[in-house]
């Protein structure tokens, strides 16, 4: 037999039944459970207090939008998270006696190579930082980029996920965003147009469309006034077009238009003025020619 693989073997088993080795081991383990344990005690802290530093900020003069602090409270949750999870891993690390600052050396030499290759992935996170910070959009806005419309689920450093109504989930790098439209910011219109017969009083149906007007914000809490009737806004081939238009919350003025249309043909109804309906008209070519012309 091998004297060399004898010693190495006899040297493992000596290191195996050595007790300051297993002390060792013991003491590592012990300090692994200790950082894990007090990095998730600071992980719930830090989070407790970030949300409540956004409660404080309510009651102040200098708050911002609620969509932006959820927004904020979200990503500084996130940030919180990733740091402490670094700063845990470089701790379990130096417990095992791995050298951690010739690792950190490496890694910046190596993120750096990264860097230089990753350029969309830095645009990406720079773009998602503005994005916030400049509150462009928040979670729950409605929003349009480019082709893509819907609302916003969540916002990232690197990406943006937007669904849409049909509950498609879309998800953009932050980078690619140019150009955005908001939906949420300000207040919607809604505008509804009416017809009316030829035959009918518009002085009257005006009357009965405007009465119910200033009823509505009574019923809706979405409507911000009373809905507004302008006028007379087209003569069409077989009606009068009435046009209505109302304030509403933000993007609820398809509901709203959906409901003044309703309640404008209930009204209607009510007082008998008819809303026009296509009507056909059919002309026998024989009976014209068959009729006898007058004297």
């Amino acid at each position: 037999m091998d004297v060399s693989k004898m010693g190495i073997s006899q040297s493992v088993v000596n290191e195996f039944l050595n007790e300051k080795s297993w002390l060792a081991i013991g003491t590592g383990i012990i300090k692994i459970v200790i950082i894990l344990t007090v990095a998730n005690i600071v992980i719930r802290i830090g989070k407790v207090t970030i949300h409540n530093i956004f409660k404080i900020r309510d009651r102040s003069p200098f708050r911002t939008s609620e969509r932006r602090e959820e927004t904020l409270a979200k990503l500084l949750d996130n940030v919180l998270s990733y740091v402490i999870y670094f700063i845990v891993f470089m701790m379990i690390l130096s417990v095992m006696n791995i050298d951690v600052k010739a690792l950190l050396a490496g890694a910046g030499i190596v993120g750096l190579a990264i860097g230089f290759g990753a350029q969309s992935l830095v645009k990406d996170i720079l773009s998602g930082f503005f994005i916030i910070f400049e509150d462009q959009f928040s979670v729950g806005d409605h929003i349009r980029v480019g082709e893509y419309e819907g609302d916003v689920e969540a916002i990232g450093l690197r990406t943006t996920k937007i669904k849409n109504w049909t509950g498609e989930l879309h998800i953009l790098p932050n980078g690619t965003i140019n150009q955005v439209t908001n939906f949420s910011l300000n207040n919607s219109v809604a505008v509804v147009d009416v017809g009316i017969a030829y035959e009918e009083d518009i002085e009257k149906a005006e009357g009965v469309i405007q009465e119910l007007l200033n009823k509505l914000p009574g019923q809706y809490e979405d409507l911000v006034n009373v809905p507004e009737l302008l006028g007379v806004q087209n003569l069409g081939p077989s009606e009068i077009v009435l046009r209505i238009v109302a304030e509403t919350l933000p993007m609820k003025h398809f509901y709203i238009a959906r409901m003044i249309r309703k309640e404008v043909k209930m009204r209607l109804d009510e007082n008998g003025i008819e809303i026009p309906f296509p009507r056909l008209v059919m002309y026998s070519r024989n009976a014209v020619e068959k009729k006898e012309p007058s004297v």
